[in-house]
C-alpha cells in the first residue's frame, strides 16, 4: 500500500533553497571581511539572509509535520534542516562580532577561515543538489567537507596560539580568541550536515 503513496520530492527542493540561502551567506561574510569598507552594513545583510534562513528551516518542519510519506527518514530530514540553519546562525554570530568588538580591520586568519567557511558551504550545497538522484556522489562532496574543517581547525588552532604569543592587550586577545573560535564553529557546522549526508547514503543505499 505504502509504495502506491507518492514520497514528498519537494524537501530536495527546500533544501537545495536553503543551501543557496547559506551560500549567499558565506559569500557576504568573506566579503566583508575581505573589503571591511562597511562592516556595519555587511552584518545587516547578513541578518537578513539569516531571518531568510529561519523561515525555510521551519517551512521544512512544517511541511515535515504535514506529510505522510517522506524520501527519506524524518529524523534525518529534521537533523538536516537543523545543521543547515545552524551553519547560517554561526556566519551571522562571526559577523556580529566584528560589530560588537569594534574590530578596527581584520587578520589574514580570519579571512582565511571567512573563505574556509564559503568553501564548506558551497560543498555542502554541492552534496545537497544530489538528493533525490545519485545518493553516490553525495559520499565524495562529505570528504571534502571533512578536510575543509580539518583545514580551518588547523588555521583556528594557529592563529590563537599567535594572538597568545603576540597579543598583549589582554582585552584584544579575549575578542580575537571568540572571534577565531565563532567563526571555526561554522565549519564545524558545515561537517555536521555533511555526517547527516553520509548517514542518508548509507541508509538509502
Amino acid at each position: 500500500m505504502f509504495g502506491l503513496i507518492p514520497k514528498e520530492e519537494k524537501f530536495f527542493e527546500m533544501f537545495k533553497e536553503m543551501t543557496w540561502n547559506i551560500v549567499e551567506g558565506a559569500e557576504l561574510l568573506k566579503e566583508m571581511l575581505d573589503t571591511y569598507d562597511d562592516p556595519a552594513g555587511s552584518q545587516r545583510r547578513i541578518k537578513d539572509i539569516e531571518h531568510k534562513g529561519d523561515h525555510l528551516t521551519h517551512e521544512i518542519i512544517k511541511k515535515l509535520n504535514k506529510s505522510f510519506v517522506t524520501p527519506f527518514d524524518r529524523e534525518d530530514i529534521y537533523a538536516l534542516s537543523s545543521a543547515l540553519d545552524d551553519i547560517l546562525d554561526l556566519i551571522d554570530a562571526s559577523a556580529q562580532r566584528f560589530i560588537m568588538y569594534n574590530v578596527e580591520k581584520t587578520t589574514p586568519e580570519a579571512r582565511e577561515l571567512a573563505f574556509l567557511i564559503l568553501k564548506g558551504a558551497q560543498t555542502v550545497a554541492k552534496a545537497v543538489s544530489h538528493l533525490g538522484k545519485k545518493f553516490e556522489h553525495i559520499a565524495e562532496h562529505c570528504v571534502e567537507v571533512n578536510a575543509l574543517e580539518n583545514e580551518a581547525d588547523r588555521v583556528c588552532r594557529e592563529a590563537i596560539s599567535r594572538l597568545f604569543d603576540e597579543e598583549k592587550d589582554p582585552i584584544q586577545l579575549i575578542k580575537w580568541k571568540e572571534i577565531y573560535e565563532t567563526l571555526e564553529k561554522a565549519t564545524d557546522k558545515c561537517e555536521d550536515a555533511a555526517n547527516i549526508l553520509e548517514s542518508v547514503v548509507v541508509k538509502n543505499a
